[in-house]
Formats: C-alpha cells, structure tokens, sequence
C-alpha cells in the first residue's frame, strides 16, 4: 500500500519558522513528527517555496542567510517532498552567492537544468550574472 501524501501549505511553514503563533507552531511541529515516522508523506512545492522567501524578507524583514538557512532546513526535513527539490536548492544558494530575488535564481536554475541558453527578459540585472546564459531583450534581439 503506498504512503499517503498530504500537501503543506505555506502558511504551516510560515507559523513553524517564526514560531509567531506557538500553538499552531506546535501544531505543525507534531504532523512533521509524524511525517518523519512515514505515517505520511508530506509534500510541497516550489511555489511554497517562493512564498516562504517572499515572505520571510518582506515581511519578517529576515537576511538572505538567514532565510536560506530555513529553507535548507525543510530542503533537508525527514518525511518532505519538495518538488523540483534539486532546482529549488540551487536557487537558494544563488540566492545568496548571487544577491539575487529567489525567483530569478529559481528561473535561472530550472534554465539551465532544461538546457535553455537565452533569457528574453526587460530585466537583465540578474540574469548577466550567470555566463551559462545569454540575455537578450525583446526590441533589441
């Protein structure tokens, strides 16, 4: 009989992270346990991902260090899927390496795991920082 899946939503991680309301930090804690002893599998994905960091800085106002430490940490948690998991590790550390928003080091990690050479984007700023891509803007191509 195959394990059973069960989504976490961000809001879960969110409470877990901060602790900001601690019942529901416990709460969470306690399904993470649980999911460690493959009761369950818990399951997630990039776009958790993105969320976790969007908020996590402009709202907790945390460092990218800081930030990309909680995220190896669930990257890491026993009894947790994270989909694209091997993209959404690179885009963490270029996240920092890079100084850089998540979602241009994510979108830069899943082009080059795809194999795609060129970005066509108005914003270059952090696509030339990567010499695996060629960046070329739409009325300029």
């Amino acid at each position: 009989m195959e394990i059973e899946r069960i989504f976490a939503d961000t809001n879960l991680f969110l409470r877990y992270l901060t602790n900001d309301i601690p019942e529901q930090a416990s709460a969470f804690e306690e399904l993470l346990h649980a999911a460690g002893q493959r009761k369950f599998k818990l399951v997630a994905n990039e776009l958790v991902m993105a969320e976790i960091v969007w908020t996590l800085e402009s709202y907790y106002r945390l460092t990218k260090d800081v930030i990309q430490e909680k995220i190896l940490a669930i990257l890491n948690t026993t009894g947790l899927a994270v989909s694209n998991e091997e993209i959404v590790l690179q885009a963490i550390i270029w996240y920092v390496e890079k100084n850089m928003d998540f979602i241009d080091a994510y979108n830069a990690a899943w082009m080059i795991e795809q194999g795609i050479q060129t970005a066509c984007t108005f914003d270059r700023k952090h696509f030339n920082r990567f010499d695996e891509i060629i960046v070329k803007v739409p009325g300029y191509l």
